[in-house]
């Protein structure tokens, strides 16, 4: 279960062996309680709108499961919109030693099916396969595969080598 000590731990191990180092300030961090389970905040990276979530294990399937979903004025939980201010969904995952990120563009993820565009489509909700899981379906290494070139693991123990994940803070920086 995501507690806010796991939550605060992972992120701030993020922010000092990942963004600092690769020239991202982070600012203006706005914690979501409606989905804490799911570690959801929003913050800004360099200025860039970043809805943050952390995925969860679950029991029977391969991949972990992500909410991405905001509450509509009517209180419906909708699909994120391509006209919402969001420029990148991150997710941390994490599974015993292994913890990692996927930092996918807003345009991604409207092209993947997750963001709505014109009130049409959209989810609630994806499973997200790092690179350390073994798919078992097609449907599943399709998914992980697009998802594989959003991805990168961090280790607290080594050194993080900034430049295996200079690519994914170039869309940032842009």
């Amino acid at each position: 279960m995501m507690t806010s000590q796991t939550f605060d731990a992972d992120l701030t191990m993020i922010n000092e062996l990942v963004y600092i180092k690769g020239g991202l300030i982070m600012s203006n961090l706005k914690r979501h309680t409606e989905s804490e389970a799911y570690g959801a905040c929003s913050f800004e990276l360099n200025g860039l709108k970043i809805e943050h979530r952390t995925s969860k294990t679950t029991p029977t399937k391969t991949g972990q499961f992500v909410t991405i979903w905001k509450r509509s004025t009517a209180g419906i939980t909708t699909p994120f919109e391509i006209s919402d201010d969001i420029d990148f969904v991150v997710v941390t995952s994490r599974s015993g030693e292994n913890v990692g990120q996927f930092i996918f563009p807003k345009l991604v993820l409207v092209d993947e099916g997750v963001f709505a565009q014109n009130g049409k489509g959209g989810k609630r909700g994806i499973r997200v396969y790092p690179t350390w899981d073994t798919t078992h379906s097609k449907q599943a290494e399709r998914t992980q595969s697009w998802q594989a070139k959003y991805f990168f693991s961090i280790h607290s123990n080594s050194p993080m080598n900034i430049d295996l994940v200079r690519p994914l803070f170039d869309l940032i920086v842009r």
